[in-house]
């Protein structure tokens, strides 16, 4: 008879690093999730539509690629980009009224590793952040997993307050503050050049980093470009610019990019190299082969995105209970609601999603404080009659019928 011996015992892995256990995912991503089915009408994610890909543009720019330079193409790459997309990236930075050359610039995998890459060069656990109330929810991540103390700036429809952020500078001793000052994630709103340059001031004044990102400045359909930031006086040693592809070329292409002072640029191509090397090298010349063509593109994409969301501010009165107000963004990619007090967005959600439609509530975008009655609507990825249908079964979500 043979005898079995019992299995040793094993012992408990080790736990996880403490920032992972205490930072979430994303309450955007797990809507996506259960909002997924394809007669959903889903005004919460931030995608951009996908009809409008320049598919064959940018396949053209792929073929040429590869026929006329493979061995480059498929090969590893420099941490801080290929010169070529730098270059042509300077110059359209340069157009738009911020002086920029080649070398001022680093490469990222999306804005989003820009971000990240900041976070890893600039926060040391416990160090103070600053940030709009309420924020790109990502940021907040990112400053979490950094270990950061995130602090939000009071402000008002037209960004933070300069005064409230001078007094918290003095008292809280912030490393650096975040903002999304030009059709800001999930507001909508834009800074205006008057509030930009009171808010460089205090930077200057104070001795602050500020990280401006802006992945959707060029999605503008009225108004007047506003400077960025890092254009304004006492900004240029100070000011960290981010900016994207994902929304005006392909987001699955994830180029972004930084323009940084040269030591912080520094920096964050080491923390590259230890991330990734280096962006795709194929995906960064495509893109550079295809910027010739990006502005055309772009006039197409805003004049789209431009009626969509023309006609979700002309639904929204008949959606929405009396009492209700909401953002007129001048571009970008967001509305936000504010509910009457009694509503709670984050409760109502699966009542909404009964009806087939579905936004992100408001709540997760707050770094405290947050207001319940909030939510957020994209309006760019549906078409205009299926943001009609969309607004008609969220009135019937929200008990507007």
């Amino acid at each position: 008879m043979t005898v079995t011996e019992p299995a040793p015992p094993t012992a408990p892995l080790p736990p996880l690093a403490a920032r992972a256990r205490k930072v979430g995912g994303s309450p955007v991503r797990d809507i996506l999730a259960v909002t997924a089915r394809p007669e959903v009408i889903n005004f919460a994610g931030g995608l951009p539509a996908p009809e409008l890909f320049d598919r064959d543009g940018i396949a053209a720019a792929f073929r040429d690629v590869l026929a006329e330079a493979p061995a480059q193409a498929l090969q590893y790459s420099t941490t801080e980009g290929e010169p070529v997309l730098r270059s042509g990236l300077a110059d359209r930075i340069t157009a738009q009224g911020l002086p920029t050359g080649r070398d001022d610039l680093l490469v990222t995998t999306g804005s989003q590793q820009a971000l990240s890459l900041l976070a890893t060069a600039l926060i040391e656990p416990g160090d103070t952040v600053l940030v709009e109330n309420p924020c790109y929810l990502a940021a907040l991540q990112v400053f979490g997993l950094a270990g950061a103390r995130v602090v939000p700036v009071p402000g008002d429809d037209a960004g933070v307050d300069p005064s409230a952020l001078e007094e918290l500078v003095l008292r809280e001793r912030p490393k650096l503050l975040y903002l999304v000052p030009t059709f800001q994630n999930p507001t909508g709103r834009t800074m205006p050049t008057p509030r930009r340059e009171a808010v460089a001031a205090v930077a200057a004044r104070r001795g602050l980093w500020i990280i401006e990102d802006d992945p959707y400045g060029e999605l503008r359909y009225d108004g007047a470009r506003a400077p960025w930031i890092a254009a304004c006086p006492g900004a240029e040693d100070r000011v960290v610019l981010l900016g994207s592809f994902s929304k005006v070329m392909a987001p699955g292409l994830r180029l972004g990019w930084l323009r940084a002072p040269a030591e912080l640029r520094r920096a964050c191509a080491v923390a590259k190299q230890a991330v990734d090397l280096h962006t795709p090298t194929l995906n960064q010349l495509a893109a550079a082969r295809y910027l010739d063509a990006l502005d055309a593109h772009v006039a197409g994409v805003r004049a789209v995105y431009g009626e969509r969301r023309d006609a979700m501010l002309a639904g929204l009165p008949e959606a929405l209970p009396e009492g209700s107000t909401w953002s007129r963004p001048e571009g970008g990619m967001f509305l936000w609601v504010r509910l009457p007090e009694s509503y709670d967005s984050t409760a109502l959600l699966p009542r909404v999603v009964e009806q087939d439609v579905a936004y992100v509530p408001g709540a997760p975008f707050y770094a405290a404080d947050a207001d319940p009655s909030t939510l957020r609507l994209c309006f760019v990825t549906q078409t205009p009659e299926e943001i009609g249908e969309g607004l008609r079964r969220l009135g019937k979500g929200l008990g507007r019928d």
